[in-house]
């Protein structure tokens, strides 16, 4: 070999070192932070929500590369657990009573520690002497019409693991007809007194909360929504209204993707106050023409309710008003370090206090007589938001309703076009079929598409009695 090419082939090898290692470098600045934020988060979670051990985490939730990288310490007389990967890129996560676990971001932990959630309600009778659904007495009797065997083979199917290679792990489900808890069971491990995470579907709970303000006349949906940094805007932030938000049309440019850093990414995981984060994102399409579902328009409601209700009694706005009415003694929302929920991904509730939420909707936000949601704010959570293609978005829930003039093109074409849902990560669900009667709870950790949704449900629909 010549000089030459020696010297030649000796830059090139070091110029590929020095991108490799300039790779690494970006990689572990981007991602190891987001790695050990999701890490110290989930854990800490499910440690003081959930009451689950934390081998049993770190082997089911962070079993997955590159999850398995971090390293977890926790330190349950500080009530915290500290993620790092190798030494590097420490997050902590804290928990508090009633607001649940939040990452130290952009505000020290002394400050965060001082915030302090609502306190935990005072139960005047044990709610198993309550019958349901204000508490969790059950008839003894099951309820008339239903085809046990069907149910019983439904509930079977969604718990049976079928192939290594794409797991179900499904948790918890619970069967509600006609307002009856007529079905329910639960993975070993869990019961009916777990709460578990939303992911998602603390966007539909989002919505419940702007809707009782709209029915308090503190929030229009037709309004600008009184985000500071939108007043003074001259860029078309000042075009977006609070309708906007809840239908996912504001036309924000960020960018919804869990598979890399990205916008949402590195507001859950890096970023002490999300709402404020997410309404600074620049604009990238005129407001309610284009659907673009983000979790960072939720959080920017977040940050609106917050506003509307005031700092004094924000944080126990969610119990007082949505929570304690309907029973839900489990749920909790959780908070980011600047002391707002976050309302796109965060809230922890039991199984039944899930269909508790559900059944709240499917009996037009009316509790035990007494109105919670506004009147017609459950019509208007269902009317398909006008950009969305298949008619599949309303406000903060997901729609079954199809296209617009051919309602047959629809994501579950199966199962009834009334169908609505929360929708969370890894196959969390909350299903309303107001024809059917029907409200489904679905909660596990399904790290893939593979939950058939359709033939669940079918399954049910078909033990209820014929229409």
């Amino acid at each position: 070999m010549s000089p030459v090419n020696f010297r030649l082939i000796k830059r090139i090898t070091y110029l590929l070192l020095l991108a490799l290692l300039a790779f690494g470098v970006r990689y572990a600045w981007l991602s190891l932070p987001i790695i050990t934020g999701y890490s110290a988060k989930m854990a800490c979670s499910c440690m003081y929500l959930s009451g689950r051990p934390i081998d049993a985490v770190e082997k089911q939730e962070l079993g997955s590369f590159p999850l398995r990288l971090a390293s977890l310490t926790a330190d349950p007389g500080d009530s915290s657990v500290t993620a790092t990967v190798a030494g590097l890129a420490r997050k902590k996560a804290i928990y508090r009573q009633g607001l649940g676990c939040t990452l130290i971001n952009g505000t020290s932990e002394a400050e965060v520690r001082k915030q302090k959630g609502a306190p935990g309600q005072m139960l005047l009778q044990d709610p198993d002497t309550i019958p349901w659904p204000n508490g969790d007495l059950l008839p003894l009797e099951p309820v008339k019409g239903i085809n046990q065997a069907l149910l019983h083979h439904a509930m079977q199917v969604a718990f049976r693991e079928t192939d290594p290679d794409r797991p179900l792990r499904t948790r918890a489900v619970v069967v509600l007809y006609e307002g009856q808890l007529i079905a329910e069971q639960y993975a070993p491990g869990f019961d009916r007194h777990t709460p578990m995470l939303s992911w998602s579907m603390a966007k539909s709970v989002t919505s419940a909360l702007t809707g009782i303000l709209v029915g308090k006349h503190k929030l229009d949906p037709k309004a600008s929504p009184p985000v500071q940094a939108w007043i003074s805007a001259t860029d078309g932030h000042q075009h977006i209204h609070l309708e906007h938000l809840l239908q996912q049309t504001t036309g924000l440019d960020f960018e919804e993707n869990y598979s890399r850093s990205t916008d949402a990414t590195n507001m859950l995981f890096k970023q002490g106050d999300m709402g404020n984060f997410a309404a600074a994102r620049p604009m990238k399409d005129e407001p309610g023409r284009v659907f673009y579902y983000t979790s960072g328009n939720t959080n920017i409601l977040s940050r609106v309710i917050r506003t509307a209700v005031g700092d004094s009694a924000y944080l126990a706005f969610p119990a007082k008003e949505l929570f304690q009415p309907l029973g839900m003694h489990s749920a909790v929302l959780e908070a980011d370090a600047s002391g707002t929920f976050v309302g796109s991904s965060y809230m922890f509730a039991d199984a039944r206090d899930w269909a508790r939420f559900g059944l709240l909707y499917a009996n037009d936000g009316v509790w035990n007589g007494q109105r919670i949601l506004p009147e017609g704010w459950v019509n208007a959570t269902i009317k398909p938001a006008p950009a969305a293609p298949l008619g599949e978005y309303g406000y903060q829930f997901w729609l079954n309703a199809g296209q617009a003039g051919n309602p047959a093109n629809r994501k579950f074409p199966a199962l009834p076009p009334d169908m609505y849902y929360a929708d969370g990560y890894e196959g969390q669900y909350v299903f309303i079929i107001p024809s059917k009667k029907l409200v489904v709870v679905r909660l596990g950790q399904t790290p893939g598409p593979w939950f058939d949704v359709t033939a669940f449900l079918q399954g049910i629909i078909e033990s209820l009695p014929a229409d």
